[in-house]
């Protein structure tokens, strides 16, 4: 009987136990943290949505691909650097290539890459920085180099009619420095900065 009555209570015991700290853990703690999320950073606890007018056209920590129906790069966009997930920029197969610098079809796609760039951009191979030639370790880097984004300058001005001085002077305003001044390198998002090149016509 002593144990009988033992064992209920250690059943009773370590079901107020779950359920208090499913009420603490589970509902309390995570209505204190979404609140503080949602006042605080709301943009971050959102997903960093970018918006054109009412309609949300993608995630500034999410790279896409400016591109027609059939793949082809849109002339007057900027463009990103390559993606290896899924099929590409796909946001569900994030991932690398994992191929190594010696790795046979790595170096012939960087190759093929650099003829493509050079002749869509209008420069020399030997100029087309390594952003523009190699995908990140996710796949989705929204993120380029200053250089790229700068060799991409007179192409899109070409195609949009707009004063040369006029976009590299969008570019240069959307430089982001390093973290802390001092971690990682200068880069520019590619969503946020076709989306300001939207409202320059």
């Amino acid at each position: 009987m002593s144990t009988t009555r033992t064992t209920a209570r250690t059943h009773w015991v370590a079901i107020r136990a779950m359920l208090l700290f499913t009420l603490v853990l589970g509902v309390a703690y995570t209505t204190v943290v979404t609140v503080i999320g949602q006042v605080a950073l709301p943009a971050q606890a959102n997903g960093s949505l970018e918006r054109s007018g009412d309609e949300v056209v993608g995630s500034a920590l999410i790279g896409q691909s400016f591109a027609d129906a059939s793949g082809e790069p849109l002339p007057e966009w900027f463009q990103p650097r390559p993606s290896a997930a899924g099929d590409g920029y796909d946001g569900g197969a994030s991932s690398g290539s994992n191929q190594g610098p010696e790795n046979a079809d790595l170096i012939a796609a960087i190759e093929e890459r650099k003829a493509q760039v050079a002749e869509f951009d209008g420069v020399d191979e030997a100029d087309v920085p390594a952003d523009a030639l190699t995908a990140s370790a996710s796949g989705l880097d929204p993120h380029i180099s200053p250089e790229y984004a700068l060799q991409q300058v007179a192409r899109v001005a070409g195609e949009r009619g707009l004063p040369e001085s006029e976009v590299r002077e969008l570019v240069e305003s959307r430089i982001q420095a390093r973290d802390l001044g001092y971690l990682g390198e200068p880069t520019v998002n590619v969503l946020q900065l076709n989306l300001a090149l939207s409202e320059l016509g």
